[in-house]
C-alpha cells in the first residue's frame, strides 16, 4: 500500500468490491403492452468492507422488512387479483386457485393483470395528473408485474440495501431508498403517457447511484479507489443501457439512479480520518474536507431545483418528449426485432 493511497491520521477503507452474483431479469417494468419482457439485469451487488476499528456497524433491519412488505404487497394483489374469476387459461390454477397469474401471453413475468395494477396503486400518468392520485408516485414503487420480477429486485435489494444498511443505518438508507424511487416515478410520468409502470428499481438505482456518489465524496479514505470506481461506472452503465428494451421502464431508473447519486453526496458523507482520533476538546482538524461541503451544497440545490421543475411541468400536464425530441430513445430504441410504442 502506497502513502498516496492513506489519509493522514488513519488507515485507510479497502475500496468497494463487486461479488460475483446473481444477475437476475427486470426492473422497472412497464406493462404498456403484451408480449415477453426482454432480459435485464438488476443492479450488480456492490457492497462495501468496513476495515477502520472506529467504524459504527449497524444492526440491518429496514432492509429486510422491505422485501417482507414487498412480498406481502405482492400476495394481496394476487388476491385481488383472481385470474380465475375471468375465466381465462390462469397459469398454476389447479393448485393456487385464486392465486393463480395471469396467461403468459397476458403477462410473461407470472403476475397479475395490467388492470390489477392499475386499480391498485401503479404509475398511471392520466390519474397522477388529472385524477388527483398524486400517491401513485410512491405507491408504484411498492408494486410488481409478476414473481419474476419480484424476485429479480428483492435479491438485488438484500445484496446493495442490507450491506448499506449495516454501513450507513436504517434512516439514511430508507431515505435514499423512499425519496430515490420518488425521483424515479417522477421522470417516468413525465415521459410515459401510454400503459402503466410498477417496480421498486428506480429505488434500486437510487441506492446503486448513492454508493458511487458516497464513493466520490468520501474519496480519500478509500484505496484501490480508481478501480472502485471504474467498476461502479460501468456496472450503471450496463444497467442503464439495457433499460432501452422495451418494456422496461428505464426513466424510473434514471431518476432513481440521478436521486441517489446526489442524496448520496448528503446523506452519506463521512468524516475524514484522523478527526475522530484527535483528543477530545481540542480538535484542530475539521470533521470534513471543503470538497465534501461544496458538493453537499450543490447536490442539496440540484435536488430542490431538479424536484421542484419536475413536479411543476408533471402537474401542469406537461409532455417532457415535447422539450426532448431524442429523450424517447432512452428508454426504447426500436430495431428490426421490436418496435417502441411510447
Amino acid at each position: 500500500m502506497s502513502n498516496a493511497d492513506v489519509e493522514a491520521g488513519g488507515p485507510a477503507r479497502p475500496a468497494p468490491a463487486a461479488t460475483t452474483g446473481i444477475k437476475p431479469p427486470p426492473g422497472r417494468y412497464n406493462m404498456a403492452s403484451n408480449g415477453s419482457a426482454p432480459p435485464y439485469m438488476a443492479p450488480s451487488p456492490f457492497y462495501y468492507d468496513n476495515a477502520a476499528a472506529h467504524e459504527r456497524h449497524h444492526w440491518p433491519w429496514l432492509m429486510p422488512l422491505v422485501v417482507i412488505a414487498n412480498v406481502a404487497v405482492f400476495v394481496a394483489i394476487m388476491f385481488y387479483n383472481n385470474c380465475p374469476r375471468s375465466g381465462g387459461d390462469c397459469v398454476g390454477r389447479g393448485f393456487l386457485r385464486r392465486f393463480s397469474f395471469q396467461p403468459l401471453k397476458e403477462n410473461p413475468l407470472l403476475g397479475p393483470s395490467a388492470a390489477t395494477l392499475q386499480k391498485y396503486g401503479a404509475l398511471d400518468w392520466y390519474k397522477v395528473v388529472h385524477g388527483g392520485q398524486a400517491w401513485r408516485l410512491e405507491s408504484c414503487t411498492w408494486l410488481h408485474a409478476g414473481l419474476i420480477h419480484l424476485l429479480a429486485n428483492m435479491v438485488s435489494l438484500i445484496f446493495i440495501g442490507v450491506r448499506l444498511e449495516q454501513q450507513f443505518g436504517f434512516l439514511k438508507v430508507g431515505l435514499v431508498y423512499l425519496v430515490s424511487g420518488f425521483g424515479g416515478s417522477v421522470l417516468s410520468v413525465l415521459f410515459i403517457r401510454k400503459g402503466v409502470s410498477v417496480g421498486a428499481s428506480g429505488a434500486l438505482f437510487g441506492l446503486l447511484g448513492a454508493m458511487l456518489s458516497e464513493l466520490i465524496t468520501n474519496w480519500t479514505i478509500y484505496t484501490n479507489r480508481f478501480a472502485a470506481l471504474a467498476n461502479l461506472i460501468i456496472i450503471a452503465a450496463i444497467n442503464l443501457a439495457i433499460g432501452i428494451l422495451p418494456h422496461v421502464d428505464n426513466f424510473a431508473h434514471i431518476g432513481g439512479f440521478a436521486t441517489g447519486f446526489l442524496l448520496g453526496f448528503v446523506l452519506l458523507m463521512q468524516p475524514q480520518f484522523g478527526w475522530l482520533e484527535q483528543p477530545f476538546g481540542s480538535k484542530s482538524k475539521s470533521k470534513y474536507k471543503a470538497y465534501q461541503i461544496i458538493l453537499l451544497l450543490l447536490a442539496l440545490v440540484l435536488l430542490a431545483a431538479g424536484f421542484a421543475v419536475g413536479l411543476v411541468m408533471v402537474f401542469r400536464g406537461e409532455n417532457g418528449n415535447d422539450h426532448c425530441s431524442w429523450c424517447h430513445y432512452l428508454t426504447c430504441v426500436p430495431t428490426s426485432s421490436w418496435k417502441c410504442d411510447n
